[in-house]
């Protein structure tokens, strides 16, 4: 007797066809793809860098930077870490001031850093009044000759963006001798990981059904950057495939660029089998060099983001 049961392979194609005819819209939501294997990724988590220890205000003083240690793309919540210094006595004292992360969250997500890839500070303030916000730690009344150890508990995420789908949060601490200060950390790149791929500014990215993005020019202007970006589209349907507005990390290890969901920038729909080009910019000064973009693209689903680098370290 024959089965009613169709094949995992058939009701696939059946739920896709349907899926369609439902909804209508040009985004595709493919089904999974069988037998891909799942890259086993080892998590160590973020490291901390002691830059500097002083006084300020009666303070203790720390600047820091921080290093993607997870194997995968990571955002580090800033408003959600905490510290504490202990003191040659082994006293423990609370921080009032934190600013330890790759930004300030906005819906559970922020700026991602690429594995490997070490910061010192980031873009804070408003989209219209943009302003850059250094890593530091303070803590009152405690002095620099007491102090030993500063433990900042972070909270951070990693893997692509998918506005549907909150992100899992991990949690770790960085323990940070402070009697240790590096004076000559190397920014933006601290140790180049197998599975980090350092695009060139041609490369062909593809991202949602198929349509693809490519950076066509970089252009330095008064205020920073304007990237020309371009989108093909193979298929024989209308696509676009979102980018944000993109950020840029240098030389200094600050992350030039406000933070907003990269969802709700807009781009051109292109045509079958034709190309669009439009552009976007981004605040960073003139004396800036060895620059790499840290580019979201909206990939297999609506608003599911996945991170690509542009290498304009030469420009």
């Amino acid at each position: 007797m024959r089965s009613h049961w169709m094949s995992p392979r058939k009701v696939l194609a059946v739920v896709a066809i349907l899926g369609l005819s439902v909804t209508g819209c040009g985004y595709i939501v493919p089904p999974p793809e069988f037998g891909s294997p799942t890259p086993v990724i080892v998590d160590k988590g973020w490291a901390g860098i002691v830059n500097g220890v002083s006084q300020a205000n009666g303070a203790l003083h720390v600047d820091l930077s921080i290093v993607n240690n997870t194997g995968d793309w990571s955002a580090l919540n800033v408003s959600a870490s905490r510290a504490q210094v202990i003191d040659s006595s082994g006293r423990s004292t609370g921080c009032s001031k934190v600013f330890v992360g790759t930004s300030v969250f906005v819906n559970d997500v922020g700026w991602y850093l690429p594995a490997g890839f070490v910061m010192k500070g980031y873009t804070g303030g408003s989209v219209s009044a943009p302003e850059v916000q250094l890593l530091y730690v303070e803590c009152a009344g405690v002095a620099t000759d007491a102090a030993r150890t500063l433990k900042v508990d972070y909270t951070y995420i990693t893997g692509p963006f998918n506005y549907y789908s909150a992100s899992h949060k991990f949690v770790g601490t960085l323990n940070l001798d402070l009697t240790k200060v590096v004076g000559d950390t190397k920014y933006p790149v601290a140790e180049k990981v197998p599975s980090m791929v350092l695009n060139k500014p041609a490369t062909v990215i593809v991202g949602i059904n198929q349509c693809t993005v490519q950076l066509d020019t970089a252009t330095r202007t008064a205020t920073g950057f304007e990237f020309g970006w371009e989108t093909g589209n193979p298929t024989n349907s209308t696509c676009a495939v979102r980018i944000g507005t993109p950020p840029v990390i240098g030389a200094d290890g600050i992350l030039y660029g406000f933070y907003r969901s990269p969802h709700l920038t807009d781009v051109p729909r292109t045509p079958p089998g034709a190309k669009s080009l439009w552009t976007t910019k981004v605040t960073v000064p003139s004396t800036v060099t060895g620059l790499y973009i840290l580019l979201p693209v909206e990939t297999k689903q609506d608003k599911y983001f996945v991170d690509h680098v542009i290498d304009i370290s030469d420009k």
